[in-house]
């Protein structure tokens, strides 16, 4: 139903929204609270621990009370959280507050992924992550708003956290477009055949995928936190035009859905996924190469649309390459392995430049793409060894 959709699509811009604001607001934020710059990484690994637990048990949450249920709780917490956020005074208070919003942002994540995913067609799968860039684009700039009026970061959160609350009205009053669509608000009845994390890891093939979805979120991760201080210290960009083209790299990915979409019901999903692998090549060496910075600068374009299809389309061939039957457990455990690798890989890569040099960026992020090469391919083999198409 179009209706339902669009709640869908708006739950996914809410997804989006607080995933930016901490490292947008963190520069003034942490003068307010008291608190060392870096104590940002406590804050940040607080809300990703938060996000893996929920994720671990967002199977067991949706067997129980459903999607429409968890999502519409899930908001409600986000919404909590950054009014929280707006009024902390202490670092504690930050972190206290970091965790609900945690829980929240991976329920939302595992549970939505999961229903379009059994639902509806693989382009509605692209346009959902099309919409989380909507959103991960849209909170700085309703933060650097207020900050452009010498208004407090409060005010940018408090606004965003209303934003959220109005969401949570309107999935409260769309639960009856949940229930007219025949699926009886996502919740797996308790006879149908249903695997638990443990049975779902045992599966052939989810190991590599799970890899697989590791070395995606470390990529995207480790090029959005250190791409503009590379191109500072590296290329010698100054910061305003190193941020202007990080900015590019995640327009790239938000871009890339979108037509991806548009391919995604014509073009199978492991060839999309092989594509978008071969452009992120392509990008990092642009970056990697002693080129003109012009094609470095392209190269970060590149890797944002190359890394467009992979998640997305990952995700809406969990179903038919585990089943059913376990699409919601192995969703849930990949979530949380996508987000083990954006919250540790790039300080990883930070710990190695502070002994090499920021140059070592480019390198790392070929060791990663290799690696995220290598257990695609072992998934979508032995996903042709058993007969399914993809």
């Amino acid at each position: 139903m179009p209706g339902l959709l669009l709640m869908i699509y708006l739950a996914f811009i809410s997804l989006g929204l607080p995933d930016s604001l901490l490292g947008t607001s963190w520069t003034v934020m942490h003068l307010d609270v008291g608190a060392p710059i870096a104590l940002a990484g406590l804050v940040s690994m607080t809300i990703s621990g938060g996000t893996i637990v929920s994720s671990l048990l967002s199977s067991r949450m949706i067997r129980r009370f459903g999607t429409w249920r968890v999502v519409a709780v899930s908001v409600a917490m986000t919404a909590f959280a950054l009014f929280g956020f707006s009024l902390s005074r202490a670092v504690w208070m930050l972190i206290l507050f970091a965790v609900p919003l945690g829980l929240g942002a991976g329920s939302v994540d595992a549970a939505l992924n999961n229903f379009v995913a059994l639902h509806y067609k693989p382009r509605h799968m692209n346009w959902l992550h099309c919409f989380w860039g909507i959103g991960a684009t849209g909170g700085p700039l309703v933060l650097a708003a207020f900050l452009g009026t010498q208004s407090s970061w409060r005010a940018g959160y408090v606004t965003i956290g209303i934003v959220q609350s109005v969401l949570v009205a309107g999935l409260i009053v769309s639960r009856p477009l949940w229930k007219l669509s025949g699926r009886e608000d996502g919740r797996v009845p308790e006879s149908a055949e249903f695997l638990t994390n443990r049975q779902a890891f045992r599966l052939k093939g989810v190991k590599a995928s799970l890899l697989t979805f590791l070395f995606y979120c470390s990529l995207e991760g480790g090029t959005g936190l250190w791409a503009a201080s590379y191109l500072t210290t590296q290329r010698g960009l100054t910061p305003v035009d190193a941020a202007f083209w990080t900015s590019l790299f995640y327009g790239g990915i938000t871009l890339g859905r979108f037509i991806n979409g548009l391919l995604a019901e014509k073009i199978r999903g492991e060839n999309l996924i092989r594509g978008g692998l071969a452009i992120i090549g392509a990008g990092v060496l642009c970056v990697l190469l002693p080129l003109p910075l012009f094609f470095c600068t392209a190269g970060l374009v590149l890797i944002g649309l190359g890394c467009a299809p992979i998640y997305p389309s990952l995700i809406y061939l969990t179903p038919g390459r585990f089943g059913k039957a376990a699409s919601q457990s192995v969703i849930g455990l990949s979530m949380a392995c996508a987000y083990v690798g954006s919250t540790f890989m790039p300080p990883l890569i930070g710990a190695l430049s502070t002994v090499l040099t920021l140059g070592v960026l480019p390198y790392a992020l070929m060791v990663i793409l290799l690696g995220m090469a290598v257990s695609s391919e072992i998934v979508a083999r032995r996903n042709r060894a058993r007969g399914n198409g993809s």
